[in-house]
C-alpha cells in the first residue's frame, strides 16, 4: 500500500534538481514560463507536461530553441550577456580576457555569472577587417564562416578591389575580408626582378643578310597598379614591343655595322624598349645581345673573310718589316762610305767573328781587307 502510494505521488509530482552554477528554464505545454533557481523542487505535473532545461553558467552560450522569447522576457538579463547582431554587424568575444568566438549576424546569449565575458562589437562597412589582434582572431575556428583570409607573400603587392572598384595596395602580410559585404578580389602582382628572354629572332640587315638573334632584357614592375590594368599580359606586350624594336634597330644596319656597333645597338634596343615598359608600369634596367648566329653558308664566307684579313695583314707586317731592313741596310751604307775607318772596324768584326771558328792569319796594310781579298781573287 505504501508503495502505491509512492507510485500516485511519483506520477503527479515531479523533482527537479538545478545544480549549484545552473539555472533552469521552466517549459509549461511547450511555452516559456520563467526561472528556475538552483535547489531541489516538486512540481506538479499529472500530465508531464513541465520541462526544465538546465543552463550551466559556465558554458559559453544559452542554447534553446526559444531563446528569443526567453531574450524578450528579460529574464536574462543579469545573467547573461545579450547580443542582437544585425546584417552588417559581427561580435568579438572574449571570456576572463581570451578570445572565444567571433559571431554572425545572429541573437546570441552569453552567461556572464560565472565568467568575466565581452564583446566587441565590429561593423562590416570597411569590407577589410582591421584589428590589433588580427592573427589570433583568425585563428579562431569559427574565423571562416565570418572572414576570408588572404595572404600576400614576400616580393609582391596585393591590388585589393570591391565590387570592380580598385581600393588599394596591400603590402605583404595577412589580410582579413567579410564575407557576404562585397565582391571581394585581391590581385597579386610579384615587384621581383625578371629576365625576359627575346630569342630566335631571325631578322634581315640592311645588307639582305639573313641572322638569328637572342637578346636578354632585365626589369621589374614599379607600378603594379598600371601593370595589372594597361594590358591583359604586360610581360607578354613587352616581349612583343622588344620583337619590333630590335627588328627596326638591326634592320637599319649592314652586318658589318651590327657586329661593330653592338653596345649602340644593345642602348638603342634599351631606349625604345623603356619608352613602351613605363606604360605598362615596368622598368626595363638592361638590355644585351646574347647571340648572334649566322646561317652556314654565311659563317662560312665570314670565315673565309676573317683569314683572308688576318693573312693580308700578316703580309702586310712582313713587308714593312723587310722594307725596315732594307732602308737600315741603305743608311748604314752611306754612313760606311763616308767614314773609311768606320768600315776598318766592320772589317775587324768580320775577322773576329771568324776567327772563333778556324786558325786565321791576316795581313794588315795600306788598305783595306776588302781590297787584298779582292786583289786574291
Amino acid at each position: 500500500m505504501i508503495r502505491l502510494i509512492k507510485n500516485i505521488k511519483n506520477r503527479l509530482w515531479k523533482r527537479v534538481h538545478v545544480p549549484k552554477h545552473c539555472f533552469g528554464l521552466r517549459i509549461d505545454e511547450g511555452e516559456f514560463t520563467g526561472i528556475v533557481e538552483p535547489g531541489v523542487y516538486h512540481m506538479f505535473d499529472p500530465m508531464n507536461r513541465i520541462t526544465v532545461d538546465l543552463v550551466k553558467e559556465r558554458d559559453a552560450f544559452v542554447r534553446h530553441p526559444q531563446l528569443d522569447v526567453i531574450v524578450k522576457a528579460g529574464v536574462l538579463d543579469n545573467r547573461a550577456l545579450v547580443l542582437d547582431l544585425a546584417d552588417g554587424e559581427r561580435a568579438l568575444v572574449t571570456v576572463n580576457g581570451r578570445l572565444h568566438g567571433v559571431l554572425a549576424a545572429g541573437q546570441y546569449a552569453l552567461p556572464n555569472t560565472f565568467n568575466q565575458v565581452k564583446a566587441e562589437i565590429i561593423t562590416t562597412e570597411k569590407v577589410r577587417f582591421e584589428h590589433p589582434n588580427l592573427e589570433t582572431i583568425l585563428a579562431d575556428s569559427a574565423a571562416g564562416l565570418v572572414f576570408n583570409k588572404q595572404d600576400v607573400t614576400e616580393g609582391h603587392v596585393g591590388l585589393f578591389y570591391l565590387n570592380g572598384t580598385f581600393q588599394e595596395i596591400l603590402k605583404p602580410g595577412r589580410y582579413a575580408f567579410f564575407k557576404g559585404a562585397g565582391a571581394v578580389k585581391l590581385l597579386m602582382v610579384d615587384l621581383r626582378e625578371r629576365v625576359l628572354d627575346v630569342g630566335g629572332q631571325e631578322i634581315m640587315t640592311e645588307d639582305k643578310v639573313t641572322l638569328r638573334l637572342n637578346v636578354v632584357a632585365t626589369c621589374k614592375v614599379v607600378n603594379a597598379r598600371l601593370f595589372a590594368e594597361v594590358a591583359e599580359d604586360a610581360i607578354q606586350a613587352l616581349y612583343r614591343d622588344a620583337q619590333l624594336a630590335l627588328r627596326a634597330t638591326v634592320g637599319a644596319r649592314t652586318l658589318d655595322a651590327l657586329l661593330a656597333e653592338k653596345d649602340t645597338v644593345t642602348d638603342e634596343l634599351a631606349e625604345a624598349s623603356r619608352k613602351r615598359a613605363k606604360a605598362l608600369g615596368i622598368d626595363v634596367m638592361s638590355v644585351g645581345i646574347r647571340d648572334i648566329i649566322l646561317p652556314g653558308d654565311m659563317r662560312d664566307l665570314m670565315n673565309r673573310v676573317t683569314e683572308a684579313r688576318k693573312a693580308a695583314e700578316a703580309n702586310f707586317i712582313a713587308r714593312r718589316e723587310e722594307t725596315a731592313a732594307m732602308r737600315s741596310q741603305a743608311n748604314t751604307a752611306k754612313l760606311i762610305e763616308s767614314n773609311p775607318t768606320l768600315m776598318r772596324l766592320r772589317e775587324l768584326e768580320v775577322l773576329e767573328k771568324i776567327a772563333g771558328h778556324a786558325k786565321l792569319s791576316v795581313v794588315l796594310g795600306e788598305k783595306g781587307l776588302a781590297d787584298r781579298v779582292v786583289n786574291l781573287l
